[in-house]
């Protein structure tokens, strides 16, 4: 009995690390915690695409209530926390933005799919010669955005109650593709969101669009919320310098109908700043919303 006791213990016990090696040689597909997964072939980009919507739940009587439409890149990473703050701050006892869709766009090729231009001048302005750069590929950014327009908006006001109002979030390479968006289709969407934009891609390349695309005191009836954390400070990057140059920027082109402001969080780094800057957007965009109904 003592033997077969050890023997089934140590079996056991092997049992679990090999199931925990096996494990850890496992490819772990994330999951939303909330909301439908759907897949999306996309002819635009000639892949399948995963897609996370997060579908508020409908103030009782309100059944055909439609509601605006939060599109977030880097999906896996930032759709959850989206999730839950437009939940929180529409909810009965809040009520500072409104009931919204949360859409997660999962990546495939984030290099590609965020950037603008074709480039392998990395952060510090050194050229990436190495082989398998992780710069490459690059430059697919106008693509992804033809397949948000021609294929994911269409499938998601055609499956979900939505309002014409939509906001555009992004993080780092996300960032500079908010804003890239923004200024050579704006009219995809009413709000932009830019956390941490990476202006130092290609030499400062959509900074430079900015100022010849933005002419002074032209007409741009959208919101931006754009800002960056303590990076680029004490490196020898341009990291913080280049948002200092676009705040300069838009200040002196007057946009007219456009409102904007830019937040400095110099305690946060650039993993915890979409924490704090995601919140601080949505208020932003919000700020003169009022809730039509009683709290």
């Amino acid at each position: 009995m003592i033997l077969s006791y050890k023997f089934t213990k140590a079996f056991l016990l092997l049992f679990w690390v090999f199931t925990f090696i096996c494990k850890g040689q496992t490819k772990q597909v994330y999951s939303p915690n909330s909301g439908d997964l759907v897949t999306i072939f996309s002819k635009v980009l000639n892949e399948d695409r995963r897609i996370y919507i997060h579908y508020p739940t409908p103030d009782s009587g309100q059944v055909n209530k439609s509601y605006p439409v939060l599109y977030v890149m880097d999906g896996e990473s930032h759709f959850d926390m989206l999730s839950q703050y437009t939940d929180y701050l529409s909810r009965w006892d809040v009520k500072v933005i409104p009931q919204m869709i949360v859409v997660g766009i999962v990546n495939t090729k984030r290099t590609r799919d965020l950037t603008p231009t074709s480039s392998i001048i990395d952060y510090f302005g050194k050229p990436d010669t190495s082989a398998h750069s992780w710069m490459k590929p690059s430059g697919g950014n106008e693509a992804f955005l033809q397949f948000i327009r021609k294929e994911l908006m269409p499938y998601v006001d055609t499956h979900y109650q939505t309002q014409p109002f939509k906001l555009f979030a992004g993080h780092s390479f996300g960032g500079i593709a908010s804003i890239y968006c923004m200024i050579t289709h704006p009219d995809m969407f009413n709000a932009y969101i830019a956390i941490s934009p990476s202006f130092w891609w290609d030499r400062e390349y959509v900074l430079k669009l900015a100022d010849k695309k933005l002419k002074k005191a032209a007409v741009l009836n959208k919101t931006l919320f754009y800002s960056d954390a303590s990076e680029g400070v004490t490196d020898s990057s341009s990291f913080h310098v280049n948002l200092l140059k676009f705040d300069a920027l838009l200040k002196t082109k007057a946009l007219k109908e456009f409102t904007y402001t830019y937040k400095y969080y110099p305690t946060e780094t650039h993993m915890t700043e979409p924490i704090v800057a995601y919140y601080d957007a949505l208020r932003f965009i919000y700020k003169d919303w009022k809730s039509t109904s009683a709290k």
